[in-house]
């Protein structure tokens, strides 16, 4: 059985920082795409940051949308089986429930931006940006 386990939410003022951890169980976590996701109230879920798999080298890759480029970097500790989103400069936009999400196994170093991509999710945990 697949589970994503979230954390590090909470409160946090303009400017602040954040780090969330997403660790995942049930998945050869190291060959698996993953990614976070965001829904503010009222709003779609969007994609915020996805992190490729990692490569017979040792790498893997990610990218960022663009709301978010600049202030979040993404990272993975397959020994750990868990994803990190740092996230700086925060601002109230940011405010949103953030879900972790993986998929199974590729064999390409694609990053997967589309929610439909993803299999596997979590339940989520509370970023709230005051101004």
């Amino acid at each position: 059985q697949v589970q994503l386990v979230e954390s590090g939410g909470g409160l946090v003022q303009r400017g602040g920082s954040l780090r969330l951890s997403c660790t995942a169980s049930g998945l050869p976590f190291s060959d698996c795409p993953m990614a976070w996701f965001r829904q503010a109230p009222g709003k779609e879920r969007e994609f915020v940051a996805g992190i490729s798999r990692t490569s017979r080298a040792g790498f893997s890759d990610y990218a960022t949308a663009d709301s978010v480029k600049g202030r979040c970097t993404l990272s993975r500790d397959n020994a750990k089986n868990t994803i990190w989103l740092e996230m700086n400069d925060l601002k109230p936009e940011d405010t949103a429930v953030y879900f972790c999400a993986a998929r199974e196994t590729v064999d390409s170093n694609t990053i997967f931006v589309q929610q439909h991509n993803y299999r596997y999710w979590g339940q989520g945990t509370q970023v709230t940006v005051s101004s």
